[in-house]
């Protein structure tokens, strides 16, 4: 069973329709011992990092998130959802997140006036380092982005796939352990998208 996290920060329903469309059984929860018990664990979100990681306090989740990912369990970051696994986010101001992976979240501060901000819409991710996540999905295949702000990792071996935008390389996909995270939407990104989720969810979480 894949165990979706609700912490408030929407895009439910569109995460657990993917999973069941590629023949998966889900729960969504905001319960810390579904989380602990769980199997196969998804963080997915939309918003801002200040709000989300406010969410994740006021509901008692930051501390089972952590075991959970400690526990070995193959745990997946979806846009917010990865930003969040970093050390920080520059967003409202700086906000300290969970630092399950080391980094800064940058915002986007594009020279040209005309770039836009967030970026939204499908974009090539570029793949960086071997990783299951991405078995059968061809370098520089095209995946559905929202976002205003990405990860920078100062440690380039967790990086396994990178996209261009407003002037900076940034890390689109992210693994660490048991650990993978994607920047984009694989839920919204059609075919290509629920391939990435099937390899998930046969990932035995590690690499």
């Amino acid at each position: 069973m894949i165990t979706i996290v609700d912490y408030k920060a929407g895009n439910l329903t569109s995460v657990r329709l993917a999973f069941e469309h590629i023949g998966f059984e889900v729960r969504i929860t905001q319960e810390p011992d579904e989380i602990l018990d769980a199997e196969r664990v998804v963080f997915p979100g939309v918003g801002a990092a200040g709000a989300a990681m406010d969410n994740l306090r006021q509901l008692g989740l930051i501390e089972p998130l952590k075991q959970v990912v400690a526990r070995k369990v193959p745990f997946l970051g979806i846009c917010i959802g990865m930003q969040l696994l970093f050390d920080l986010s520059e967003e409202d101001g700086g906000t300290d997140c969970l630092g399950l992976i080391a980094g800064t979240v940058k915002q986007f501060r594009p020279a040209d006036p005309m770039c836009k901000i967030p970026q939204m819409g499908w974009n090539t991710v570029s793949m960086v380092n071997a990783h299951p996540l991405f078995e059968g999905i061809e370098d520089n295949s095209e995946f559905y982005f929202v976002h205003s702000y990405y990860p920078a990792p100062p440690e380039q071996g967790v990086i396994i796939g990178q996209t261009d935008y407003a002037d900076v390389v940034f890390a689109s996909a992210a693994a660490k352990g048991n650990i993978v995270s994607t920047q984009f939407h694989p839920e919204r990104s059609g075919r290509i998208g629920l391939k990435l989720l099937e390899n998930f969810c046969r990932w035995d979480g590690k690499c």
